[in-house]
Order: structure tokens, then sequence, then C-alpha cells
């Protein structure tokens, strides 16, 4: 079957331009904060500037990955579809922006960890690698991966949604999968650094490969290996959680 130009356009248009603002986040993020990556917790900030950061973050980490489903929703739609796409990303990122809110707190609770007797944030981060590893070996973490990374099943439900609101909903329901996919990953953000920028490249891989290559479902059970590793490592080197312990290696990258 032949493919016109014009065809092609139409499907990559919309990860095309997830791509760009994910560049654009990266960009920001990079300039702008790139200097409190070696701080713990939130980093100093209050919780709308901290809010602002951290959807940067996730524009930058999430959206290369969500591009393809992007892509997929894209072909649903037959009218208006560029400000449609726009909300669809919105309402997507609006799920993390939401997720940001216990982030905060969680940020404020661990930044007081990381300056209590060493031993004590490296217990702290031994947990942090612990209940991410764990969690990325359970169902639930399959079920949610199943979903972004065969969104095919998930599509003909948006297209069924009625009146003005679907893609409000289509967006924040994938949103929901892919921040119960990816929430134990950004917890180790939390043990590495918050603004680790290091740390967040590797993560931003970590979380492409699982949705996007034919081995996903392995690396994710590969990165809760090590995580698990991890937790027992990092009392032998707690610079391996400078987040947590000052170890200085978020500086240090």
């Amino acid at each position: 079957m032949r493919v016109s130009p014009h065809t092609v356009h139409y499907r990559a248009a919309p990860a095309g331009l997830l791509l760009v603002a994910a560049a654009a986040a990266w960009l920001w993020v990079v300039t702008r904060w790139a200097g409190l990556q070696g701080m713990p917790g939130t980093m100093g900030l209050g919780l709308p500037a901290f809010l602002a950061a951290w959807t940067l973050m996730m524009a930058a980490m999430m959206l290369p990955a969500t591009a393809p489903v992007a892509a997929l929703y894209a072909r649903t739609i037959t009218v208006y579809r560029a400000p449609r796409m726009v909300v669809f990303t919105l309402a997507y990122l609006l799920v993390w922006v939401l997720a940001g809110l216990p982030a905060y707190a969680l940020a404020v609770g661990l930044g007081r960890a990381a300056v209590l007797p060493g031993v004590a944030g490296t217990a702290v981060a031994a947990v942090v690698f612990a209940a991410s590893g764990i969690y990325q070996l359970t169902p639930l973490k399959d079920r949610c991966l199943a979903r972004c990374r065969s969104p095919l099943g998930v599509m003909l439900r948006y297209a069924s949604y009625p009146g003005p609101s679907r893609d409000l909903r289509a967006g924040a329901h994938h949103g929901a999968f892919c921040l119960g996919c990816c929430w134990s990953l950004m917890a180790l953000l939390a043990a590495f650094g918050l603004m680790n920028l290091w740390a967040m490249v590797v993560l931003a891989a970590v979380i492409t490969a699982e949705k996007l290559v034919p081995g996903g479902r392995m690396v994710a059970r590969g990165v809760g290996v090590v995580s698990i590793a991890l937790a027992v490592a990092v009392f032998w080197v707690p610079a391996l959680a400078p987040g947590l312990t000052g170890g200085g290696m978020a500086g240090a990258m």
C-alpha cells in the first residue's frame, strides 16, 4: 500500500510536536534549574516553584515516550486536530502536576531526613530503593506498562467517549496509567537528587525503553532488581544516594 506524504505528515506531526515540547522542557531544566541539582528535598523551593520545576521535569522525561500514543490518538480525530491534541497533552500533564503535590510533601520529609545523622539518611535511601525496586516487579506495574506499551485497546475506548470532554478524559486516562507505570522510577530521584540531571537522563531513557523497545518488560524487571541491589549497596556506599545522604554525588555530576 502506498502512503502519501500528506498521510506521513498527518501521523508524524503530533509525535513531532511532543518531541519539540520535550526538547524545550529539557533546555529549560538544564539552563534554569541545573544549579539546584545538588540540593536535597525540595531544593529550597516553595510549592508553586516546586510544581513549576516538577511539571517541566515531567514534560522533559515523559513526553518522548508518550509521543507514539499521541500520534495514534491523533488518528482518531477528524476535526480540529491541533487544538484537541493540545487538550489531550495538557490533560496528560495535569495528572503529573497533581502527582507533584504528594511529591512535594514527600520531598519535604526526605529533605529533613537528609540532615539527620548519616545512618538515618542511608536507611531512608534504602527504603526508597527497595520500595521502587519491589514495585517494578509487581503485577500492577506490569498491567500499567502493558497499557502504555499496547494502547490500541484503549484507543477504542477513547473513541467511544462522548462530547467535548473526550480529549480531556483520554489524556487524563492515559496519564493515570503512565503515573501507575512510572511513579516508582520518579521516586528514585529522591535518592539521587531531584534535579540530578544525569539521573533524569538515565531514568528518561529507562522510561522510554520500558514503553517502546521490544524487551521493555525485561527492562522494567532489570531496573527493579538493580534498585533492590542498591537498597543493600547504599549501606556500604552512601554516595549512591546523594539526595538523602549528602554524598556529594549530585553536585559532582
